[in-house]
């Protein structure tokens, strides 16, 4: 059976450090799940896998459970596939152009807020802030110099920031990176096989 390449966004873990995990004891967690190919990439709680299900919500459902029978954590993680970042991605390319004044970040959003009433909910202040909603994802521009006033820095008090996950641009291009890699050495396994 055919397996789908995925990214699992875990929230809040190993950050001001609260909710400490390491990466090694968490991708052999991910690998007794049944998935294959498990790599992390940096502290912050971003796994690579392949499974052959085909529900993220699911995958999302068995990944919260064992974060928090294994690591006590009351996680609720986002995933994503190879497809969904690489649409992602192309947004992300005609979306944002390089400026030193501003800071990207890509703010990943579970199912149950997923919605383009979200910004308008959220009320950014368009003079130092930009926040933009694409399916599943708010991609957040901040002026470096208003970083402290923007209506996003009080999100951390509000009951939706459970369920939402923020990577910077950075991270979030090697992500995808990484997730790019996995599907060229699985299109040449399949030419070698052929062979």
């Amino acid at each position: 059976m055919a397996s789908t390449i995925y990214v699992a966004f875990l929230r809040a873990i190993n950050v001001g450090g609260n909710n400490m995990v390491r990466m090694g004891p968490l991708q052999e967690s991910f690998e007794r799940l049944g998935f294959s190919d498990v790599s992390t990439y940096i502290n912050s709680g971003n796994v690579l896998f392949r499974s052959t299900a085909t529900d993220p919500r699911r995958l999302e459902r068995k990944i919260d459970a064992m974060l928090a029978a294994e690591f006590k954590l009351p996680a609720k993680t986002v995933v994503r596939s190879w497809s969904e970042m690489e649409g992602l991605l192309k947004i992300i390319d005609t979306t944002w152009r390089p400026d030193p004044d501003w800071r990207h970040n890509v703010i990943f959003l579970r199912h149950t807020i997923d919605s383009a009433g979200i910004v308008k909910d959220l009320a950014p202040k368009p003079e130092i802030e930009r926040l933009e909603y694409c399916p599943g994802t708010l991609l957040w521009s901040v002026r470096i110099d208003g970083w402290t006033r923007t209506a996003m820095v009080k999100l951390p008090a509000r009951a939706i920031y459970k369920d939402m996950t923020v990577r910077n641009l950075n991270t979030t291009r090697k992500v995808c990176e990484l997730m790019q890699r996995m599907k060229a050495e699985e299109s040449d396994s399949r030419g070698r096989s052929r062979a």
